[in-house]
């Protein structure tokens, strides 16, 4: 998530201008508080105020006659930890710091926030794993994928319900990934304390290629910097970070020749125009049955004697058979045949056959959060499903809010920024921004593929993936799927894993998962657990030789 919501919501609101015109945490559990250090990066010693006394050289901007300012520097913070995982102790070093980001003529252009996480006293960190990881959005930083499922400590939330108010429940997370893996999560420009510098415009930044190009060469640079070049390397996306994870892991790959091992794929947006259906564009209604069928059983609202995976085989079924077909047929059905479709849609997704009918066929997700209980007067999670909260206004065509973000996002910002100021010691010079729906109004959705001649008018970075796969044959890739997620939905994603036009020898490289939570399936704990399993098999087969 982190993005979850800020993903429908930033589309829809570029996808309008482009029609107009032309379319989301830890001090390790039991060390005291140890060491705590805040330098300038890599060696530098620090005043009383943390910053470098020297001579700073300047950082001319694009008029000569402005007044230059001193060019910005690395920072970190330093402190560390110890974390008890599975009965072993973690012990490890947490740097919450800045990296300064710098264009091809070694110029900078942003400074990028960061956590990262490394293991103490590995002998040889070219055989320690590293991932980096981040969100989506666009305009969320990652701290949802930080404090609940990734870091060290994190959040605990009521599942499937509204998180009281304060005071939050951090606990140590048992199912962090640092037992296998450094990690490094990174927040893109104009989210966390991320920001242009040397008079550059964060807006410079917000685009699916230029999002790609920043992401890329913080890697680079901190592979760099951190002498990591000969570590497994993994990345991490969450919904629209999986749209930036399959651009930058191709982009490190052709512009630096950095091979990664494995690319973990949450939520699955890469294919962005098979999640938004807008008119002419009826490719997502299919897609998405599957997952109103999950929702549907779950409130139980269709078949409450059939098991779940029999439920959603139906709606696969019927999905790319009668559904498919007849929106294809478009007008032309006859009333008959209406008749029988609105049935066999009202059998798999509990809607009226009438509704159906006057929706010609074609409900968004939006549509069905908030028609499916609203009898009841509630709207379920888009999110999450498995949600619910009072509807807004019960005379609208859709949802106004997701009940699983109201649900949530407090705990999660609340219990974040605690951690990351009062655990992490980070400077409280600039606003950290959890979130940043301004992004989503200016972002640049055009994106030029691999082997593309044209640029793409909506992005689509399958090929991306793809492309990576095919030119290195021992990235793996792994997919993680919540059944009762309405904003990626598992089918949709089976479609584009199946689109990746990979050779036969390869394409057993992609293993698929599936749990029976939503979009941020770690928010459920048993999903959470299984989560962390199917992670660290993951990491430790693709960190092996193949």
């Amino acid at each position: 998530m982190g993005e979850g919501g800020g993903l429908r919501r930033t589309c829809r609101a570029a996808l309008r201008a482009v029609l107009a015109a032309v379319v989301p945490l830890l001090a390790g559990g039991g060390l005291p508080p140890g060491t705590v250090a805040w330098a300038d990066e890599p060696t530098a010693q620090p005043d009383k105020a943390g910053a470098e006394k020297s001579a700073a050289p300047t950082c001319p901007g694009d008029d000569p006659k402005a007044k230059e300012v001193p060019e910005p520097k690395p920072e970190q913070a330093l402190t560390h930890h110890r974390l008890a995982i599975s009965g072993s102790t973690v012990e490890y070093t947490a740097a919450a710091g800045t990296l300064i980001l710098r264009n091809e003529q070694d110029k900078p252009t942003a400074s990028i926030g960061y956590v990262a996480y490394t293991q103490d006293g590995v002998r040889d960190p070219g055989l320690r794993p590293l991932t980096f990881a981040f969100n989506g959005g666009p305009g969320s930083s990652s701290l949802w994928l930080h404090m609940g499922a990734l870091g060290p400590r994190r959040i605990v939330t009521v599942d499937a319900a509204p998180t009281p108010p304060p005071p939050y429940p951090v606990i140590d997370n048992e199912d962090s990934i640092l037992d296998r893996t450094d990690l490094v999560m990174i927040d893109p420009v104009g989210t966390g304390v991320s920001h242009a510098v040397c008079g550059h415009k964060d807006e410079e930044f917000w685009g699916i290629d230029a999002d790609a190009d920043q992401v890329a060469r913080f890697i680079a640079q901190y592979v760099t910097d951190r002498q990591r070049w000969r570590s497994p390397k993994f990345l991490l996306g969450e919904s629209y970070g999986t749209t930036r994870a399959a651009a930058v892991v191709n982009a490190l790959q052709q512009r630096w020749s950095m091979a990664f091992n494995g690319v973990i794929l949450i939520s699955v947006a890469t294919d962005l125009e098979s999640l938004f259906a807008l008119p002419g564009n009826d490719r997502p209604y299919p897609l998405f049955l599957p997952s109103y069928a999950a929702a549907a059983w779950y409130h139980h609202r269709i078949a409450p004697e059939r098991d779940l995976k029999a439920v959603i085989d139906q709606a696969r079924s019927f999905a790319v058979g009668p559904y498919l077909a007849a929106l294809m047929r478009g007008d032309t059905l006859t009333d008959e045949e209406r008749d029988k479709l609105a049935d066999g849609l009202h059998d798999l997704t509990g809607l009226a056959p009438q509704y159906l009918k006057e929706a010609r066929f074609r409900v968004s997700e939006s549509m069905f959060a908030h028609h499916l209980l609203e009898a009841e007067g509630l709207t379920i999670g888009r999110l999450d499903a498995r949600f619910t909260g009072p509807s807004v206004d019960p005379l609208s065509k859709e949802m106004n809010y997701d009940p699983q973000l109201s649900a949530i996002a407090p705990a999660f910002v609340a219990a974040f920024l605690d951690y990351y100021y009062r655990d992490l010691n980070a400077p409280r010079e600039r606003t950290f921004q959890p979130f940043n729906f301004d992004i989503g109004r200016h972002w640049k959705w055009e994106h030029k593929a691999p082997l593309g001649e044209y640029p793409q008018p909506f992005g689509n970075t399958t090929p991306d993936l793809g492309h990576a796969m095919t030119l290195n044959p021992s990235l793996r890739t792994l997919v993680l799927n919540g059944y009762f997620d309405l904003a990626t939905p598992f089918f949709g994603t089976e479609y584009t894993i199946a689109h990746l036009d990979l050779p036969a020898q390869l394409r057993d490289h992609v293993q698929m998962k599936y749990y029976e939570a939503g979009h941020m399936m770690y928010i459920h704990a048993p999903s959470l657990h299984r989560m962390k399993a199917d992670l660290a098999a993951f990491i430790d087969t693709a960190s092996r030789h193949n």
